[in-house]
């Protein structure tokens, strides 16, 4: 079962690729100390934690960076507090987006969300008003190399997920939210580890944008995973060739 992806979190790449992967870094670091603060250093029983490791190691992190995270947790590190929080609005075309992110400053990043919605024609909304658009799944992606594709796809559904589509470079599983460590386990088993395994917001419904709208609706999105707050974004569009 293949297709286009319309849930998969956009990241749009820019810019020398040293700054790229500092500022992927250090928003992986961030996710690490926090996951360890509210979890604890055991990745097989602290599912955040396991799934910020991942990232580490599909961005290639190095190891020291992971274990100054870690110890940064440990330490306590008074100087900094970090909050879990949401933004949701709407961008050019009608699209709906959330945005997560984590800061130790939530009247600086909610101005730079709403700075950034207001610059390319969007809307910052409350909470709660778009994220009935979405559901919460879980999603795991494997890059296209890893066995072919009837087999990633037979392996997930025994697994107990619940589909499986392919792009260019990736397959992307999703499963119910709480089934991700049992799915994503059973993956690694048999394929090692994945690019990717978390939760996400999966639109139930996409909006075609296309022309300017599309162009004014990706500079949105660059200008927020560009923040270096912003964990995360998603939205509920597809593009028309």
């Amino acid at each position: 079962m293949s297709g286009h992806s319309q849930f998969k979190n956009i990241m749009y790449r820019k810019g020398a690729q040293d700054a790229r992967k500092a500022k992927v870094f250090s928003k992986i670091s961030r996710e690490i100390t926090v996951a360890v603060k509210e979890g604890g250093t055991d990745p097989e029983s602290n599912a955040r934690l396991r799934s910020a490791l991942l990232s580490a190691r599909s961005e290639n992190m190095p190891k020291d960076n992971v274990d100054r995270a870690i110890k940064k947790a440990i330490g306590g590190d008074a100087g900094a507090e970090y909050f879990n929080v949401r933004y949701e609005g709407y961008g050019p075309g009608g699209v709906a987006i959330i945005v997560e992110a984590l800061t130790d400053n939530k009247n600086r990043t909610a101005s730079d969300v709403r700075s950034v919605f207001t610059k390319f024609g969007g809307n910052l909304g409350e909470s709660n008003s778009v994220s009935f658009q979405f559901d919460r799944v879980g999603y795991v992606s494997y890059a296209k190399n890893v066995a072919s594709e009837d087999d990633v796809f037979e392996a997930a559904i025994d697994a107990g997920a619940d589909d499986m589509t392919a792009d260019d470079e990736n397959f992307e599983i999703t499963c119910p939210m709480e089934r991700l460590s049992v799915v994503r386990d059973k993956l690694i088993a048999k394929f090692g580890d994945p690019l990717e395994a978390r939760i996400i917001w999966q639109p139930q419904n996409t909006i075609s944008v296309d022309g300017d709208k599309a162009q004014t609706l990706f500079r949105l999105l660059e200008a927020l995973e560009d923040n270096d707050d912003v964990q995360s974004v998603a939205a509920n569009y597809e593009t028309t060739e």
